[in-house]
Parts: structure tokens; sequence; C-alpha cells
């Protein structure tokens, strides 16, 4: 799948807010706040249960990888998530 549709179903699916859970939170980190270089992908499969995470890294910036924007989406899709949430900045690691 290419980059574009990756990000645009991502997109769409944040868009559409809180739908209940399973849950999946997007949060990206990097050097800077210009380029994301990690995403933690937070799993929580109803409320006040403990949040799975996995973390994915990129050279460049995360958002822009077509191979970390695909593993997004099918993590996603086959957690069959009907809430997926983004943090819309930058978190930066000192």
């Amino acid at each position: 799948m290419n980059l574009d549709k990756s990000t645009q179903r991502i997109a769409k699916r944040v868009k559409k807010g809180f739908q209940g859970y399973p849950k999946i939170s997007l949060a990206y980190f990097g050097e800077v706040d210009t380029d994301a270089t990690e995403v933690v992908v937070s799993f929580t499969l109803e409320n006040g249960a403990d949040t799975q995470e996995e973390r994915l890294s990129s050279k460049g910036d995360a958002r822009k990888d077509e191979t970390i924007q695909t593993t997004i989406l099918k993590i996603i899709e086959r957690a069959n998530a009907k809430t997926v949430a983004e943090i819309a900045s930058i978190n930066v690691i000192k």
C-alpha cells in the first residue's frame, strides 16, 4: 500500500472520534519538533484495562515512512479498533 493511502485511512479513522473500545492511540516522538523519528502505538482493550505499547522507529520522519504507516494501519485493522486517537504534535525527546 502506498504512503498516501495509508495516511488517509489512518486520518479518516482519527476524525471519527471516540467510538468505543478497543482503542488505538498514536503518539509521535523526535529529537526536534519537526521530525518524528519514533511512533508509540498504544492498544487498550477496554476502559480501565492495562495498555499495551509497541514502538516503531525510523531514521527519517516516521510520518512519511511508508513501511511504518502501513504497519500502523495493519495494527489498527488486526486489533479491530473502534477508536483511533492521535496526538497531533511531536513530543520532543531530550
